[in-house]
């Protein structure tokens, strides 16, 4: 036993998840009425508007397949996020995801940052929040296949992005709280993209 705690120790540390918060109440304040989110990308990873849309649909893909929110749009901004901008509307927003990375050019990659938060519409309030960072090669031979699709959608100058933001976002989003979803609910989720 006592040999297993040092490797076990040695694996989380090589995760790229560095910490992630609930709030207690999600369950009971907020897992009924915060199912329809806008993911909004600020600020731009590398100032740069093609990785930051890259990124966000990055996000939106993989919270509607992995989660059971029902993302409706995604959205970039240079500067503030203003809730009331991104919240309502025809989509009836009920939450934002704002992902907000910071990403340095290193060796063959980037060292990459991601602070996440979800807020609700209503009054602004943390639901989730969380981190996660590391070192990512620009090249993962795992994504090439994902890598293609959004350079098809946003050019090839998205390619270096990709493999570090899905490598980056995946552990983090994982952390996102379950919404409840009606049956209403589930059959608009078959819609999403």
């Amino acid at each position: 036993m006592k040999r297993l705690l040092p490797a076990a120790l040695l694996l989380i540390s090589c995760t790229p998840l560095k910490s992630s918060f609930v709030r207690d109440d999600w369950a009971a304040q907020d897992a009924s009425n915060v199912k329809r989110l806008v993911v909004v990308v600020q600020p731009l990873p590398d100032a740069k508007e093609k990785a930051g849309e890259a990124c966000a649909r990055v996000a939106r893909r993989y919270v509607n397949q992995k989660r059971d929110f029902l993302v409706k749009k995604e959205v970039i901004q240079a500067g503030a996020v203003d809730l009331a901008s991104v919240c309502g509307g025809e989509d009836a927003i009920e939450g934002v995801l704002l992902i907000n990375p910071t990403l340095t050019a290193k060796g063959d990659g980037f060292e990459i940052d991601v602070n996440g938060v979800l807020q609700r519409c209503s009054d602004g309030r943390e639901a989730w929040k969380g981190n996660a960072a590391g070192s990512f090669p620009s090249k993962d031979k795992l994504l090439v296949e994902v890598t293609n699709v959004y350079v098809q959608e946003f050019g090839e100058e998205v390619a270096p992005y990709v493999a570090p933001a899905v490598n980056v976002l995946r552990p983090l989003l994982d952390t996102l709280p379950q919404p409840k979803l009606s049956e209403a609910d589930l059959e608009e989720k078959l819609t999403l993209d």
